[in-house]
């Protein structure tokens, strides 16, 4: 029980407002509806209350979740004293969690990587590559920005089990001093590569998949940030390269980056 209550806190931290707050709130008023439903089958235990009413009994139940108490509705029955006793004190727990969720989420800096949606292979200085493409969607730049690229595959070993194996690619620049706006990380595809040879119906029979992970120190907060991204056979984009991106606009570079044409894939021209 403990770890799924970590896990489900981790993953409310995850949440993005637009969705936490919805969630929230339907927990809240589920709260507040099961107290009704016990003021509601007790007769007579909220005092100025309509006989049968529902309604009542609910916005009464709101009242004590919030420590609100407008007087007008009031616990008369023993049974009521004790389930407001309860209530109240669920009423200040929730606060302090919410209170403290909030904080967290707050004070904690993301990343906002951006990523492309797809990955290119291709070529780069006329020798075989992997391409991805990333950008810092923030106003603030990220220092000391650090990339790892992996493969998953489905493998056999030679006593004929089968695993999901792991297989580090080496980039051409894995780091970089200052990530401001897009950053296209490169991985040449030569003999050492565990892509070499592969094609796109032998990656997608092994079930395969790239993961990406961006480490650095974001300067506006100065804590660290971490972004990850992932992508399957299907969003291999072959023998293609990357739209450009990078316009002429103000900044400290002198350029921005043109977000409408982030994701765009274009066929290698025949040589």
């Amino acid at each position: 029980m403990e770890r799924h209550q970590l896990d489900a806190y981790a993953r409310m931290l995850e949440l993005s407002w637009p969705r936490l707050i919805p969630l929230l709130f339907l927990i809240w008023v589920w709260i507040a509806a099961v107290f009704a439903l016990a003021y509601f089958f007790d007769p007579g235990a909220v005092a100025g209350a309509r006989p049968g009413s529902f309604a009542d009994a609910f916005f009464f139940s709101v009242q004590t979740l919030s420590t609100i108490g407008y007087g007008v509705l009031s616990p008369r029955t023993p049974m009521a004293h004790l389930l407001v006793t309860l209530e109240s004190f669920l009423g200040l727990l929730a606060v302090a969690l919410m209170a403290g969720l909030a904080f967290a989420k707050f004070s904690r800096p993301s990343a906002r990587v951006l990523f492309s949606r797809y990955a290119v292979i291709g070529r780069r200085d006329g020798v075989p590559s992997l391409l991805l493409r990333m950008a810092n969607a923030r106003h603030s730049a990220i220092a000391e920005a650090h990339v790892r690229l992996a493969l998953a595959r489905d493998e056999v070993t030679v006593e004929g089990e089968e695993i999901r194996r792991f297989h580090e690619l080496v980039l051409v620049r894995d780091w970089t001093p200052l990530f401001a706006l897009t950053w296209t990380i490169v991985h040449r595809i030569d003999e050492s590569s565990p892509l070499f040879g592969a094609t796109r119906e032998s990656l997608a029979a092994q079930d395969a998949q790239l993961l990406v992970s961006v480490v650095g120190i974001e300067l506006a907060f100065h804590q660290t940030v971490h972004a990850r991204g992932t992508w399957s056979t299907d969003e291999i984009a072959w023998n293609a390269r990357f739209g450009d991106v990078l316009v002429a606009g103000r900044g400290p570079s002198g350029y921005r980056v043109d977000y409408t044409h982030f994701h765009e894939t274009l066929p290698l021209e025949s040589s």
